[in-house]
């Protein structure tokens, strides 16, 4: 079995990584060599490209480890999966109780608060 490797982590300088989406005269899978890693929070790098386009502040989401190529994409397309299956299972939660349906409005505020702040507002004797 393949190790993976951890997507999110530093990549060193010296590392051959790959661009992952098209950067400025560099076009996506262009092979490269990181010359710096800067960053605390938001982590980029200076990154020589081997058409000869040296590019700074490439950010960590554009280029992967070139050995990883292969897993970059295979958990790119599991997360898009998973998103997919979590954005129905949310469209199909919304409607299935809890009180009244979210699109009841244009708000989608659900009707049993619409009702008890009608109902605190005539107790209060406030008229809209």
């Amino acid at each position: 079995m393949a190790k993976t490797i951890d997507l999110k982590q530093r990549i060193r300088a010296g590392a051959k990584v790959k661009a992952t989406v098209d950067l400025p005269n560099v076009p996506m899978g262009t092979q490269g060599k990181v010359a710096l890693s800067n960053g605390v929070t938001w982590l980029r790098y200076w990154v020589r490209f081997e058409n000869g386009e040296l590019l700074s502040h490439v950010d960590h989401d554009d280029i992967v480890v070139a050995r990883a190529w292969d897993q970059y994409f295979w958990q790119k397309e599991r997360d898009a999966e998973a998103a997919a299956m979590a954005a129905a299972g949310a469209s199909t939660d919304g409607d299935g109780g809890g009180g009244g349906a979210a699109a009841d409005n244009a708000f989608g505020v659900p009707q049993y608060l619409l009702d008890r702040t009608k109902a605190a507002l005539e107790r209060f004797g406030v008229e809209r």
